[in-house]
């Protein structure tokens, strides 16, 4: 196993874009035999994410990627990957808790989520982080599930 990633997030750059790809590729690996075509974080081009100022990472070298997008229906976690090598050292809920003050900052009370139905140890730990399943629906050819957690006033 690796050593413990530092766990404070920092904005991606343009330079970190082939680290952010080869996480996502290696977090999201393993549902390519559950999944009719790649998950869509493996097809996404995180370079205008990046420059929009919505994408995050941690660890040296990056081992943690998560993109936040504010919205009128609060934020969206679009993507949240880690590196296989480090799961389980706290830097994925380091990660979402990051998100949660990421909103509270922003005066956003609701967190929102999606993801595909065949990854099942995803949702299990959303449910254990507190969100709640609201809504199935099929989009773009994937089988989501979305999420949402309310935050204190």
């Amino acid at each position: 196993m690796a050593s413990q990633p530092t766990l404070q997030p920092r904005q991606a750059t343009a330079a970190d874009i082939p680290a952010v790809h080869d996480v996502i590729a290696a977090a999201y690996g393993k549902y390519l035999s559950r999944m009719d075509k790649p998950p869509g974080p493996m097809l996404r081009d995180y370079g205008p994410v990046a420059a929009a100022g919505q994408l995050w990472v941690s660890g040296e070298p990056v081992a943690g990627v998560v993109s936040l997008i504010e919205s009128d229906d609060g934020l969206l976690i679009e993507n949240i990957a880690i590196d296989p090598s480090t799961q389980g050292t706290g830097l994925g809920r380091a990660l979402m808790e990051f998100a949660e003050r990421q909103a509270a900052q922003h005066g956003i009370r609701r967190l929102w989520l999606y993801t595909h139905e065949v990854m099942t140890e995803n949702y299990a730990i959303y449910i254990h982080l507190g969100y709640r399943g609201y809504e199935r629906r099929a989009e773009n050819g994937y089988r989501r599930i979305y999420m949402e957690k309310l935050l204190p006033a």
